[in-house]
């Protein structure tokens, strides 16, 4: 494995341009000039951007990426690339975040561009007519139900209808004696959002559905059974906003809840499914939005690699090696799969006519064995991934600092910092290393130019 030195080493040098150029590309409209043979470009590769730390930090934009993005549309503003903007954010609809990113990079967006933590949530179409109670801040209402959930509670309202359970704060304690107003309907799942405003609210009253199943006005059980589902978004655990340093985000909130449940409990917690960087699901839906992006303009060529750009070892990079991973194994096991019925046919060809009949039917037994492996769970809701692989590319505008996490031995590599990802998610050293790092966004694309052999305007 690559020493950190050595990798950012690189930095000054992954800038210099190529001489060769592709012809096709220079002529699409990179260098702002569009030609009729911009449309014989079919490309096989998709872009994976992060924001914050990437684009802007906090409010703030960052220089590069108005340049970057000005070498990623043609003279008529289109995307000559499918990209799609990965986010761990989840406190705002994807039209707003599209309208930001628009005004911040000087190009027209779509929300279909836009990827929230929240919005794999879509495909868990299980949940959408149960009540659900939702954790977070800004219209997380009308986040639920543009997410497809129909029947929504939140923190605010269950401590309207229970004002007795939430007594951190003793200015927001009842000062009178009051009975609950039990006007709603039994919980049966809960849903993380993101970081909520009141912390020790949200706290209290999720750990209080989780130990009474969803009915608040029960005891706790002494001996709580498999809790109600539990659906997160957002793993991160610090973020880059316009502060010197990484600020606390979800994933600092998901700690206290995990501990706080099993100090009460004995017991570990538990989710139906986390969302957003690093996982797997988010990346296998980002390549979807991919891929409708590419069938929308009319590129027929296959999505072949995608290009995660991020400044989160944990989230960013670690997500990306592990999607790229999962694109491997998931390679592998159709190469097996396709030795499998090859040998199962050849059995058949030499089998005499009385066990054709009984060969065939082993030969459907396996196969349907073999893809039951291969498309099982989430991937069962989206089509099958045509990307065979996930680059990563850190840049250093964001949580990620260079000067602090190089090692003072050589010999040390970017593997030896502090793990900050999610319990659930093994440390795995070979995860959190780049496969490039980059000073900045602008310098991404220009890597992403030479890795594609694509012609960079003069």
């Amino acid at each position: 494995m690559k020493a950190l030195n050595s990798i950012y080493r690189t930095v000054n040098s992954i800038c210099s341009r190529q001489g060769e150029r592709a012809t096709a590309l220079v002529r699409c409209g990179l260098c702002g000039s569009a030609t009729s043979n911009s449309k014989q470009f079919q490309p096989d590769f998709g872009l994976l951007f992060d924001i914050d730390g990437v684009l802007v930090r906090g409010k703030t934009p960052i220089p590069a990426a108005k340049r970057a993005f000005q070498r990623l549309v043609d003279s008529s503003g289109q995307f000559v690339v499918p990209v799609v903007f990965v986010t761990n954010a989840g406190n705002c609809l994807r039209q707003k975040k599209a309208d930001q990113l628009s005004h911040i990079l000087g190009v027209p967006i779509s929300q279909d561009q836009v990827m929230m933590s929240h919005s794999p949530l879509r495909m868990f179409s299980k949940y959408h007519d149960k009540c659900v109670l939702v954790s977070g801040q800004g219209p997380v209402l009308d986040i639920a139900k543009n997410l497809g959930f129909m029947n929504v509670v939140t923190i605010d309202m269950l401590r309207e209808s229970f004002p007795l359970l939430d007594m951190v704060d003793h200015n927001r304690r009842p000062r009178l004696p009051s009975s609950p107003i039990v006007n709603l309907p039994k919980v049966e799942a809960v849903i993380l959002f993101g970081e909520p405003i009141r912390w020790e609210t949200n706290l209290q009253l999720i750990v209080d559905v989780l130990l009474t199943n969803g009915s608040l006005g029960n005891t706790y059980t002494n001996s709580p059974p498999n809790h109600l589902p539990l659906l997160a978004c957002n793993m991160d655990l610090m973020w880059m906003a316009e502060a010197p340093s990484p600020r606390f985000g979800h994933g600092t909130f998901l700690v206290c809840l995990e501990h706080i449940y099993k100090k009460v409990t004995g017991k570990e917690l538990k989710y139906e499914a986390l969302m957003g960087k690093p996982s797997e699901l988010t990346y296998h839906f980002a390549e979807y939005l991919i891929r409708e992006q590419a069938a929308e303009r009319g590129w027929r060529a296959p999505i072949r690699s995608l290009y995660a750009i991020g400044d989160n070892l944990m989230t960013d990079i670690y997500g990306a090696n592990l999607y790229n991973r999962y694109l491997e194994e998931r390679a592998s096991r159709n190469s097996t799969k396709t030795v499998a019925k090859a040998a199962v046919a050849g059995a058949g060809l030499r089998a005499s006519p009385s066990s054709s009949a009984a060969t065939a039917a082993a030969a459907t037994a396996a196969a349907a064995r073999v893809s039951q492996e291969v498309d099982c769970g989430w991937e069962s809701e989206l089509a099958s991934p045509s990307a065979t692989s996930c680059k990563s590319i850190l840049v250093c505008t964001g949580v990620y600092n260079p000067h602090t996490e190089i090692p003072p031995d050589a010999g040390h590599s970017i593997k030896e910092t502090v793990f900050h990802g999610h319990r659930d998610f093994r440390f795995d050293p070979a995860l959190v290393e780049p496969g490039h790092i980059v000073q900045d966004v602008e310098a991404a694309v220009e890597l992403i130019f030479q890795q594609e052999k694509m012609g960079t305007p003069v």
